[in-house]
């Protein structure tokens, strides 16, 4: 596979597995945490209305969701990459914060829990992902 080829995979493949990610973690939250009574966590109005009742612990799941797609984005893409895996990495890492700022601007959440998710949920991560993956990284044999 040429090299350009192998740097499209990466992205799409980042994007691919950070999303399957996060949407497995959100989805397991409420399991392991479980929404106050009666709210309605489905729908855009519920999740209005249920803000007030939430707890800090309630946004353990939609941090980590954030934080650990974008490392298994970031670090599948890094592995991927022909070239440059570096920032490919990063190109995942500001994708995911993009989708981040986003989701802040459109979801009601505490001032605290946007900051905390923009600062600390996405480029870090995409870092962290670049020092795994150095880490990881085979030898090429010559």
């Amino acid at each position: 596979m040429t090299i350009i080829l192998r740097n499209i995979a990466a992205v799409i493949a980042g994007l691919v597995l950070g999303s399957l990610a996060n949407m497995a973690i959100v989805t397991l939250g409420p399991m392991l945490i479980p929404s106050p009574a009666g709210a309605d966590m489905t729908t855009a109005e519920g999740l209005r209305q249920a803000m007030p009742l939430l707890q800090p612990k309630h946004f353990i799941a939609p941090f980590l969701a954030h934080a650990l797609g974008t490392l298994v984005g970031a670090l599948a893409a890094y592995w991927i990459a022909g070239s440059r895996k570096t920032l490919f990495a990063w190109v995942i890492g500001v994708l995911f914060l993009c989708g981040g700022i986003a989701a802040s601007a459109m979801i009601p959440a505490p001032v605290w829990f946007k900051a905390v998710d923009v600062l600390f949920a996405y480029l870090p991560m995409a870092w962290l992902a670049t020092v795994i993956g150095a880490r990881t990284q085979r030898p090429r044999s010559a």
